[in-house]
């Protein structure tokens, strides 16, 4: 039962982001917005997660994910439909910011679950997880494609969508992961900061990698359809939406590669496949090859974060089979930084060379994860060696 709704919860949160960003047009049409400001208070969305991710792992720790992820999916029910009755772009940015905070610490929480469910059943299923997150965003994207030609706003739009996130969550909560007691918990041995540690860093750098690739393939795959392969906007669309599906699809099958080939070499392979994707999607100058990158670079990095943020709770786990809330909001905090570093970074190159450049360097990033996967193994490696003589 905890996998299934630890599933249906990673649903609900790739729902709540592809319910609001399909709007977006509407919402700047609403306030009449230019594109800078409304840009900003977009930006606050991800400034918000930023700061909580970092907050969560304590949060979860005394509470339990049940707790933080039923709290916090409730905050952002109430905060969407919020977003449509904006009349400024500062109160959007206010909003935004605080869904950021409530989406963040779900993001961490309902990660701390994932983890704690592999645990118990004794095999990797992250992935399987997060591909919960990817077809509930993309059911929510079709939801909000559905209202919008319904000419439903977006206030009553967000309305409906918060109401079946609410009533889901209801039926599934009770099969989450509450909180180990505090006298119960098995503090043997110093607990070392997770800035302390190499291994995090590395898995970071992982996940990090991963973000920034993926959010250049979300932001910017259209424009370079539409500007270096000259295609239409309706058919450039397509770049992103197989980018996505693969994504998800291999998702579903990520564990079971992950338990034959160890998560190392599902990193290295998928690292490898994704960086090929997208320098192929940028150089090859012929329109159908830069759909088939595209799509190999959603099923390259589809393994990436799972994995990282899985490894990050090994990496904390503690003898009585808790543990792991603070390595995992680490790491997902400097994960979320990529959100940031990203789009600047590539429209930055984009603006000095081409936006075909760019995507070599967003490639590039991608095939990173293969060197920072082999050194967080070994550093890993080491930590546990050096645990033997104490053990």
């Amino acid at each position: 039962m905890d996998r299934v709704s630890v599933f249906v919860v990673f649903a609900l949160n790739g729902a709540l982001y592809g319910s609001w960003a399909p709007r977006v047009p509407a919402i700047s049409a609403q306030l009449h917005a230019s594109p800078g400001p409304f840009g900003l208070a977009l930006l606050c969305l991800t400034v918000g997660m930023l700061i909580v991710a970092s907050l969560s792992g304590r949060l979860v720790e005394r509470t339990g994910a049940r707790a933080a992820i039923a709290g916090s999916t409730l905050l952002s029910c109430v905060l969407l439909p919020l977003l449509g009755l904006a009349g400024s772009v500062p109160a959007l940015g206010v909003m935004m910011f605080g869904l950021g905070v409530s989406v963040g610490a779900f993001d961490v929480a309902m990660n701390i679950a994932a983890v704690g469910a592999e645990r118990r059943a004794g095999r990797p299923l992250m992935p399987v997880f997060h591909a919960g997150f990817s077809f509930g965003g993309m059911a929510a994207s079709a939801a909000a494609g559905l209202a919008a030609a319904a000419h439903w706003s977006p206030v009553r739009h967000f309305t409906v969508a918060a109401i079946v996130v609410v009533v889901t969550l209801l039926l599934v909560v009770r099969g989450l992961p509450r909180a180990v007691p505090r006298q119960e918990r098995n503090q043997a041995g110093p607990r070392v900061a997770p800035a302390r540690r190499p291994v995090l860093w590395l898995l970071a750098a992982v996940a990090l990698c991963s973000a920034i690739a993926e959010g250049a393939s979300a932001d910017w795959s259209a424009l370079l359809m539409v500007t270096e392969h000259g295609m239409g906007e309706g058919s450039a669309a397509l770049a992103y939406a197989g980018f996505s599906l693969t994504m998800a699809v291999t998702r579903l099958g990520g564990a079971w590669v992950q338990q034959r080939l160890g998560s190392a070499a599902t990193l290295v392979a998928g690292a490898v496949l994704a960086g090929s994707g997208l320098v192929t999607a940028a150089v090859v100058p012929v329109p159908w090859p830069a759909f088939v990158g595209f799509a190999l670079a959603g099923a390259g990095l589809a393994a990436s974060f799972p994995i990282a943020l899985s490894l990050a709770g090994a990496a904390g786990r503690r003898a009585d089979d808790s543990g792991g809330e603070r390595e995992i909001a680490f790491v997902t905090t400097v994960a979320y930084s990529g959100f940031l570093i990203g789009p600047p970074l590539i429209g930055g190159v984009a603006q000095g060379s081409s936006l075909s450049a760019a995507f070599v360097l967003a490639g590039l990033v991608a095939a990173l994860i293969a060197p920072a996967a082999v050194a967080a193994g070994r550093a890993r490696h080491r930590e546990l060696t050096a645990l033997e003589p104490a053990t």
